[in-house]
This record gives structure tokens, C-alpha cells and sequence, in this order.
């Protein structure tokens, strides 16, 4: 069986603060600070996940970790942000819940980081497939372009998001995700043009500066200086730990894995280009006849470069800075605009350009992301939000950030406790009134449609006559001065009460989290969000396609006279939207806390985190939880747990889980006001319930260890014992075993000694009575020889003296013989038929006998060496060989042939293409292929020709077409004629009379003279029906050239005429061929 862990083993400090003990804000924050202590920075209370900042990397988001968290339950583990992303999955993909993710905290708190990690996560444990993948790698791509765009290097986070996020990932019936639909919320669109001392701008400023290519900025007209840019902080340009340059490269990766086409980037950073140039442009004052000043551009470089990025006409925008027209019913009344009003439409032109660009981006990436099918959806929203901000200097973004978290805490009250009924319901146990701080009056006094302070800064701001931040604080105190949320100077002082915390120009409300101190400068302002008609009728008038987009207001025959809805009116719907939207799904809870000011690793500000506590309204939500019951079980874990703390339960309950959980209890003696028994859960009432139970698990434990210890013991003894006692008996049996085995070789040694003595013994008894013996018949055998010997020279001397002269002689005659036969076998020469060594003769009478033994080897030695010749060395043998007896001594040519092989084809004419048509027209087989040159009788100048030779005839062709030019039949050739020389010249004489011969005979030069000659005189000798060949060796012969008869006579040339042979006319009748004389 798997084993699997609880919440409740290994626990540092309490992973689910529902069950510390005492609960109290000191040790709530004690709780938390030993957990981050030792690298746990995940808790619950209850459902809801608090995730702690870390600042750096920590090895629990590993793949292995999400295989550990992946279908566990959610108490089943410690706590961790992937136990909630696959409670939420599970229940969406399993139950048929949508479900929605709902994550807040400051500013640095890692609310982005907790919303990746979710996505991830579910990315992670989703269907895969070619279209699911694609899907998947969308969805986690739109991050990178929207913190681009919306995020911001602030004091408190290098990667701070400036707007809510809200996306719903719809999944099929399978749990496979199928789209996405993005909302976005409030982009602070003030930091384009200001930021606050030491942070920056919207990191896409620096990116596009930082990473694009030199050809991109120009053609954007932009440099990589930031200085050069007015609406870019300095002091905080380069941020430790963000790549600006690699971070443009991931975003243009992105977009185009999102789905913007090529041209859509471009207009895009275009636009970001335009909202770079706006900022630098100037104004100065010029003054009129009517005594007003108006404004005009100082330096019109940068207006109409940023009227060339967009396509507007230069004149038409400097009159939109300079000149404002409104319009009422049918009149039109055109004002100038000072320097300061100047620059007010400059910055909110920005501030909307970059606005509704952004806003334009979530769109386009909708278009994107969204599901294609048309069945119904499940859906997992995750939100991705502000937390609640109490800063020194509160303004109107504070106010509005603070009424979305009312709204959400309101939420997260109702959806709490109708949660927590439902279960009591679903399980059977009555449901009581949990007391608990409804926020309901607050969300009223800011929401209200009659006297809200939302409503009454639309009224103020939508009233004629002269408006400011001060009449609107004068309305707050009529209104909301005797509400108990709600304070400021004014109705203090109505009340005869001084507090000097309360500057004049503020008001107070008492939020759920906390009092929150607000200024009211700006909120006027900042709730119209005007843009001027003819600002935007100008951006309309741009050539752009995406600024028409943007600006649809502009265009002239849709003018809209009515007033657009305030900054507070929109917010106010979204957030509606949004919790009518969260109204409808299963709510996960993560919050996010930042330890420390500094951004560093093991940190932990007390003050800071409890500040957070506060206004995140964790305490809150742990007495929510433990108003009922503050810890609850299926019976079948609960029994699995505790069954070792009952006799009866332990080590098997045999019925019910229920019943064994019942009789657990009542054995253990547990107050029955302290539980309640649900259909399949038990509920405890009080965490000391819970921990006495721990406490007694973990007593039983360890007296359970003590006896598996004391057992294990035991038995690790025994077995060592009997190991030892099984070893012991086989080391004797081994000894036994060695001793006789000595013993046996001792007795085997001196037995073999006894036998060795023995037998020798008996074989020296045996060796001298065969030497006697021996000696015995040696004697006998003398004495015996002797006797012969005498008997038989008794005999011989009757016959010796008669033939003794004539014996002697033959005896000597034949030994001489012997030993010279013998000797020459010693000294036979090698097997080489030029090898001319042969031994010396001995005697002068061996001479004939020596001279026909040295013939009859030589001719066996050749005779051995001829029959290793296949028949086409023979033949080649036989040719040099006929060409030895037709040239040697006779042409000077000759000896440097004899090295050479004879080849016949040097053409390989039938394997050349190029001679193909050639070898076809030649039916015969081919005997010798050569280039050859045919000397013209007119200027002696050669002529390169083919000369092929076969069985019957040779043929003359041209050497570059193939296209034969004579073919003579061998019996048409009479004879041959050469010259002594070294030259390749030779005469082919042809038959008069013949067929033939009517051209002439030929005469040829050619580098293979001695082959050529030799196969034709070969070939016709061969042949029983024609005449020998002859072959005529002179240094003068006749030619017959057509009716002439031309004499070619060789000559020995000089120095002068170099190492070649040449051949030159000398006159009709006479060729003179002059040959190099060799050394």
C-alpha cells in the first residue's frame, strides 16, 4: 500500500494557521516567521494558500514536485501553491465547477511569480497533443508581452505589475484548455509621463531601446541614449538582474507565438516610438494683441518626426497643442492654450495613446487566445490584482485599488461562509450564526448610487461651474459626515474633536484592513481623464491604421457631444462585471505577503508582514474558519491516522470506518460538545481537541517503535546467532576436511617414498644383470666377428691378387663420383633462368659430363619457369620476343621498348563514350588502339589520326569525330619500312594495283613503333593464306604518295635542331627527317 504523508507529520510550526494554538496576531506572525525561517513559505488557513515571498530561487517548483502534488488531496501534503492549483483543476475537470484563483498583496508581494506557477502547473498536468500544446504555449506567452507593457521597475519590486489581470482559461470536457479570455484593470497610465524618484517607466521603453537592432530604431528615428527622452528616469534606468536587451528579444518571440503578424509589431512600436517623441516635445509662451499668452512648439524636430512614425499632417497636431475647441448645441468656440494647458494635453495625449495601445494589446491577444469551439466551457479564472495600499501620500489610484479589495474581501466573506454552510449542510449538521466584521457598509459608502463618494466625485465633476479637489471634500463632509467609516478635518471639528493627524485637504476611511489617510488633489482631475476633442480628431486624421483604432472618438461624423464616462464610473462596472463573474465560480485563495523593504533573501520585517496581516485581513479569515468547526476529516483517513490510540481499532477495525471512528473516540474519552459526526466526516470543534489526539499518536508512536525496535532486535539477533551458529558448524566441516587432507597427504608421501626406495632398488638389481648379460653377448659376438674375419681373408687372399688393380680402380672411379654429385647438390644455383652461376668443376676428366649437366638444368629451370605464364603473358612473351629477332641490333629504338609493356588498346576505346559510334563501326576485335600522325607529304607537318588494328585490316579515323578515314585489309599491306634511328616514322607500302593503294601508301609516326610493327608482322604471320610481312630496316626508302614516288631519308640532327625529331620538304621528290643524336 502507497504511504502517504499529512499536513500534520513533519510540521514546522502549523501548516494550516486554522489550528494554532493560542491564536493571536503575535503568534500568527511567529507562526509565519518560523516556517519562512526554514524555507517554508507556503501556509493555509483552511483553503486559502499564503505565500510568502522568498527572493530567490527554491528547489520546490520542480517537475518532480508537480508529479508529488498531482491528484493528492489538498491536506495530504505540506502546503504549496500546487496543492491548490490541483484542487482547483480537479474540481473543475472531475465536479464540472468552474473554478476562479484569486490572488492578492502589495506591490512585491509575488503575485505575478503565484499567477505563472498556477498556469504552469495546470499547463503542466492538462492533456497533451499537437493543438493542446499549441494552445498551452499561447497562453503562457501573452505573460511576457502584457509585463512588458504593464509592468514597472517601483521602489518595492523590479517587475511591478501597474494593472489587474484577470484571465478565464476555458477547458474542454476533458480538462484540455481551449482559449483564454484576458481582462485588465486600471493601467496606471500616470507613470508614462512621471514616475517617482528611483523607479522607471513601463519596462517596453527600455527594452525597445536596449535590444532592438540599429536598422529598427532607425527606421523608428530613435537612439539608445536614454537621456535623450523626457519621459525616461535616469536614475533608476538600469535595474541589477533585468536584461533589458534579452528581455525584448523574449517579447518579440512571444508576440509572434501569440499571433501578431509582422506588421502589427511594427505599428506597434511605432506607437511606443510616437509616445517617446511626445514627450520631448516643449512649449514656450507668445503672446497676442488681446493680451493672453498662447502656446507654441518650441522645437518642431521631434513633432514631426513623431508626425512621420504615425502619418498625421505636422500643421493639424501643432494646432491641437495650441488651440482647444468646444462645442455646445450648434455653436463652436476655439480657445487657446497656454503653456501649462499645453503641456496638460501633451501628457494626456500620451497617457491615452499608451493606455489604449495597452488596451489594444489585451484585445488583439483575445482574438488569439480564445476558444474556437462552440460547445459549453469550463472555465478557471485567475485574478491578479493590487492588494490593498496604505502608502505615506494616498491618492485618487489608492482609493479606487482599496474599493475593488472591499469588494473583494466582501466576497471572500459570503463565499467563505455560504462554503463552510454548504458542507455543514452536506454533512448533516446544524448550521449556527458565525459573528463576523460585514464590510458591506464600507463597500456602500464609496459604491452608492445616491451618496457615495464614487457618485458624488461623477456629480462634482459632471456639474457646471468652477470644480475643484477642494468643493469635492466640502460635498464629502455634507454628505458623509456623520458616518462612522468615514472622517476628516471638517467633521471632527463638528464633533468638538482634534485630531491633527488629519491634514485639511484629507479624509479618512476606515477600511476593513485599517485606517487609510486620503488626499484629495488630484482626484478630479484624475476621474475625468479628459482628452480634448481635437486631439483626438487629429490623432484620427493619422495615416495609421492602429491610430484610427484607437481614437474612433475622433472621427468627425460620429461626434459624440456627450460627456465619456469618468475614470470612477468604469472602474466601478469592471469591478461589478467582475464580481457578478466570481459570483458564479468556486473561489481559491492565494495571499501573497512580502517579508522585507529590501528585495533580499532571509529577511523577515515583523513590522512590515504585520502591517500586511492587517490589511489582508488574515486574522479575519482564520476566526471565519474556527467560528464553526476548526478541523475537519473523511472518517477513513481519521481512522488511518488514530486507529493505534484504541485496542479495538488496532491494527485492523473490521466494520465501518464511522463506527471504528466512534469507538476511537469514546475510548480516548474526547467531550462530545468538542465533536459532531457528519454523513462522511468528523468535525472538531477546538484545535486542543486536535493536538491532544497528535499528542497521543505521537506517544503511541514512539511505544510502537520502542516494540518494533525491541522486536527488530530480537530478531536481528537471533539471525546473527543462528548465522554464527551456521557459520561455526561449516568452518569446522572445513577444518575437518583440511586436517584429514593433510594427514592423508602425509601418509601418501611417505607410502610413495617407501615405493620410490623400492623400485629403485629393484632397477639397479635389474640394470646390473642386463650390463652383465650385455657384457656376455658383446664377447660372444667379438670373438664371433674375429673368427669370421680370419676365415673370410683366409679366402680372399686366394682371389685378390688375381683382380685386385681393376677393384680398386671402380671403387676409387665411383666414390670420386659420389662426393661430385653430392656436392653439386650442395651448391645448386637459384631457380632464376638469368641466374648464370654454376658451381666449378672438380676434376678435368668431368668436363663433358659438367658443360651437359649445367645445359640439361638451364633448360629444366626455364622449362619450370615458362609453365607459370597464363596465355596472355605467353602471348605477350611471344611478341616481344618476335620483336627482339625483327629489331635488336637493327633500330635504335629498340632497347628502350623492351621495358615497356606491350598494352594494344592505350584508347580503351570500347569502355571511351567518346569513341563509341567509332568502336561500333569496327566489327572486328580491336588488337591495338593509337593515336597516331600521318605526314603530309607537302609540308612533312603530322596530322593526328586513330590507327586501329584488327584480325584482317587496320583503320586510319580522325582522332576528334571518330569518322574513319581508311580502312585497308591486311593482305592489301605488302611491307614495312623504317629506319635505323630513334624515331617513330614508318612506312605501310600497299599492294599495287589494289583498291587500297589508290591514295598512296601511308606514312605514319608514332611514340609505340616497335608494338605496331611487331603485332602487324604477328598478325600476318599467323594468317596459312597470306605472305610473311616484310619488314625493311634503311635509313632511305621510297614512298609511293598517289603517281609520285617520294624518297624519305632520316638524318642525324645537330644541337641546333633540338631533342625532337622533325621532318621537312625538301623538295618534290625527297622528305628529310632530321632524329636527335642520343647520348
Amino acid at each position: 500500500m502507497e504511504v502517504k504523508t499529512s499536513l500534520l507529520d513533519n510540521m514546522i510550526g502549523v501548516g494550516d494557521m486554522v489550528l494554532l494554538e493560542p491564536l493571536s496576531e503575535d503568534s500568527f506572525l511567529e507562526n509565519l516567521r518560523n516556517r519562512f525561517d526554514h524555507n517554508e513559505i507556503y501556509t493555509y488557513i483552511g483553503s486559502v494558500v499564503i505565500s510568502v515571498n522568498p527572493y530567490r530561487s527554491l528547489p520546490i517548483f520542480t517537475p518532480e514536485k508537480v508529479e508529488e502534488y498531482r491528484n493528492r488531496n489538498f491536506y495530504e501534503l505540506s502546503p504549496h501553491i500546487y496543492a491548490l492549483a490541483d484542487e482547483a483543476y480537479r474540481s473543475l475537470r472531475d465536479q464540472d465547477k468552474d473554478q476562479c484563483i484569486l490572488i492578492t498583496g502589495e506591490s512585491g508581494a509575488g503575485k505575478t511569480e503565484a499567477s505563472k506557477l498556477v498556469m504552469s502547473y495546470v499547463a503542466a498536468v492538462c492533456g497533451k497533443g499537437q493543438e493542446v500544446n499549441k494552445v498551452k504555449e499561447q497562453l503562457l506567452q501573452s505573460n511576457p508581452v502584457l509585463e512588458a507593457f504593464g509592468n514597472a521597475k517601483t521602489v518595492r519590486n523590479d517587475n511591478s505589475s501597474r494593472f489587474g489581470k484577470y484571465m478565464d482559461i476555458e477547458f474542454d470536457f476533458k480538462g484540455d484548455p481551449l482559449g483564454g479570455v484576458i481582462s485588465n484593470y486600471l493601467l496606471e497610465k500616470s507613470r508614462v509621463v512621471k514616475q517617482p524618484r528611483g523607479e522607471r517607466n513601463f519596462h517596453i521603453f527600455y527594452q525597445l531601446l536596449s535590444g532592438a537592432s540599429e536598422d529598427t530604431l532607425k527606421k523608428l528615428k530613435l537612439g539608445r541614449d536614454f537621456s535623450k527622452y523626457n519621459y525616461l528616469s535616469l536614475d533608476s534606468a538600469t535595474v541589477n538582474g533585468l536584461d533589458d536587451a534579452a528581455n525584448f528579444r523574449t517579447v518579440r518571440n512571444a508576440m509572434q507565438i501569440v499571433g501578431f503578424m509582422e506588421d502589427e509589431v511594427q505599428s506597434v512600436l511605432e506607437l511606443v516610438a510616437a509616445v517617446l517623441k511626445l514627450g520631448n516635445i516643449e512649449f514656450k509662451p507668445e503672446s497676442r494683441c488681446n493680451g493672453f499668452d498662447e502656446s507654441r512648439v518650441k522645437d518642431k524636430n521631434d513633432l514631426k518626426e513623431m508626425c512621420e512614425l504615425l502619418g498625421i499632417e505636422q500643421s493639424v497636431l501643432e494646432r491641437a497643442f495650441s488651440y482647444r475647441t468646444v462645442e455646445a448645441k450648434m455653436e463652436k468656440v476655439s480657445t487657446t492654450l497656454n503653456v501649462a494647458q499645453a503641456y496638460y494635453a501633451r501628457d494626456a495625449l500620451a497617457k491615452n495613446l499608451y493606455s489604449r495601445l495597452f488596451s489594444w494589446l489585451v484585445t488583439r491577444i483575445n482574438e488569439s487566445i480564445k476558444a474556437q469551439a462552440k460547445t459549453r466551457h469550463k472555465v478557471m479564472g485567475v485574478l491578479d490584482i493590487y492588494g490593498f495600499e496604505i502608502f505615506e501620500d494616498n491618492s485618487f489610484e489608492q482609493f479606487i485599488i482599496n474599493y475593488c479589495n472591499e469588494k473583494l474581501q466582501q466576497i471572500f466573506i459570503e463565499l467563505t461562509l455560504r462554503e463552510e454552510q454548504e458542507e455543514y449542510v452536506r454533512e448533516g449538521i446544524e448550521w449556527t450564526n458565525i459573528e463576523y466584521f460585514n464590510n458591506a457598509i464600507i463597500c456602500d459608502l464609496i459604491e452608492n448610487n445616491q451618496n457615495g463618494i464614487l457618485a458624488m466625485l461623477d456629480e462634482e465633476c459632471l456639474r457646471p461651474g468652477t470644480v475643484t479637489d477642494d468643493t469635492f471634500l466640502d460635498k464629502l463632509n455634507t454628505v458623509c459626515a456623520e458616518h462612522q467609516h468615514f472622517e476628516s478635518r471638517l467633521s471632527k471639528n463638528s464633533k468638538f474633536l482634534t485630531d491633527h493627524s488629519l491634514p485639511h485637504s484629507c479624509f479618512r476611511i476606515q477600511h476593513y484592513a485599517g485606517k487609510v489617510l486620503y488626499r484629495v488633489e488630484g482626484f478630479v482631475d484624475k476621474n475625468n481623464d479628459l482628452l480634448y476633442r481635437d486631439l483626438s480628431q487629429a490623432m484620427y486624421k493619422a495615416n495609421h491604421s492602429l491610430i484610427k483604432q484607437l481614437f474612433p472618438e475622433g472621427n468627425p461624423a460620429k461626434v459624440n457631444l456627450k460627456r465619456p464616462p469618468t475614470a470612477g464610473f468604469q472602474f466601478k462596472a469592471s469591478v461589478g462585471t467582475l464580481m457578478r463573474n466570481l459570483q458564479t465560480k468556486n473561489p481559491n485563495y492565494i495571499r501573497c505577503i512580502k517579508p522585507n523593504d529590501k528585495k533580499a533573501a532571509h529577511i523577515f520585517t515583523e513590522s512590515l508582514v504585520r502591517h500586511q496581516v492587517r490589511y489582508l485581513g488574515l486574522m479575519e479569515n482564520v476566526r471565519v474558519r474556527r467560528a464553526g468547526y476548526a478541523f475537519r476529516q473523511p472518517y477513513e483517513p481519521c481512522l488511518e491516522r488514530y486507529k493505534m490510540l484504541c485496542k479495538q481499532t488496532w491494527p485492523h477495525w473490521r466494520g465501518p470506518a464511522r463506527e471504528g471512528v466512534e469507538v476511537l473516540m469514546a475510548d480516548l474519552q474526547v467531550p462530545a460538545e468538542e465533536l459532531s459526526y457528519g454523513r462522511s466526516k468528523i468535525f472538531i470543534r477546538n484545535p486542543r481537541t486536535l493536538f491532544f489526539l497528535e499528542e497521543r499518536r505521537r506517544q503511541c508512536l514512539q511505544d510502537l517503535a520502542t516494540l518494533i525496535q525491541k522486536i527488530y532486535r530480537g530478531w536481528k539477533c537471533r539471525t546473527q546467532f543462528l548465522l554464527l551458529k551456521k557459520s561455526q558448524v561449516v568452518v569446522a566441516a572445513w577444518y575437518r576436511r583440511f586436517a584429514q587432507q593433510k594427514k592423508y597427504q602425509k601418509i601418501k608421501s611417505a607410502t610413495i617414498m617407501v615405493q620410490s626406495f623400492t623400485r629403485g632398488w629393484k632397477a639397479r638389481k635389474l640394470l646390473r644383470e642386463l650390463k652383465y648379460q650385455k657384457r656376455c653377448e658383446e664377447a660372444v659376438t667379438t670373438i664371433a666377428a674375429f673368427w669370421h674375419g680370419t676365415q673370410v681373408r683366409r679366402e680372399y687372399r686366394k682371389f685378390f691378387r688375381a683382380n685386385a688393380g681393376r677393384k680398386i680402380y671402380d671403387f676409387t672411379i665411383q666414390r670420386i663420383m659420389q662426393k661430385y654429385f653430392l656436392g653439386l647438390k650442395k651448391n645448386m644455383p637459384s631457380m632464376s633462368p638469368i641466374d648464370k652461376n654454376w658451381p666449378a668443376r672438380p676434376y678435368l676428366f668431368l668436363d663433358g659430363a659438367h658443360r651437359e649437366l649445367r645445359r640439361i638444368f638451364h633448360h629444366w629451370r626455364c622449362k619450370k619457369y615458362r609453365s607459370q605464364f597464363t596465355e596472355e603473358k605467353k602471348a605477350v612473351y611471344e611478341e616481344k620476343l618476335e620483336a627482339s629477332e625483327i629489331f635488336k641490333d637493327k633500330k635504335a629504338l629498340y632497347p628502350s621498348s623492351v621495358s615497356q609493356p606491350f598494352k594494344g588498346d592505350y584508347l580503351e576505346i570500347s569502355k571511351n563514350p567518346k569513341y563509341q559510334k567509332l568502336h561500333s563501326a569496327v566489327d572486328e576485335k580491336v588488337l591495338l588502339a593509337d593515336v597516331v600522325n600521318k605526314i603530309n607529304r607537302a609540308n612533312g607537318k603530322g596530322a593526328a589520326r586513330i590507327f586501329l588494328l584488327t584480325k584482317n585490316s587496320f583503320v586510319l579515323a580522325d582522332q576528334k569525330t571518330g569518322q574513319v578515314k581508311a580502312s585497308v585489309p591486311l593482305p592489301d599491306l605488302t611491307s614495312v619500312s623504317v629506319s635505323t634511328q630513334s624515331d617513330g616514322f614508318f612506312a605501310l607500302k600497299l599492294k599495287e594495283g589494289s583498291a587500297s593503294a589508290a591514295k598512296g601508301d601511308f606514312l605514319l609516326s608514332s611514340e609505340h613503333l616497335i608494338e605496331i610493327i611487331t603485332k602487324l608482322h604477328r598478325t600476318g604471320g599467323t594468317s596459312a593464306d597470306r605472305e610473311q610481312l616484310n619488314i625493311d630496316i634503311s635509313d632511305e626508302f621510297l614512298v609511293q604518295f598517289k603517281q609520285d614516288k617520294v624518297c624519305v631519308k632520316f638524318i642525324q640532327g645537330g644541337p641546333k635542331n633540338g631533342n625532337s625529331v622533325s621532318c621537312k620538304r625538301k623538295n618534290n621528290r625527297l622528305l628529310e627527317v632530321s632524329v636527335p643524336t642520343t647520348a
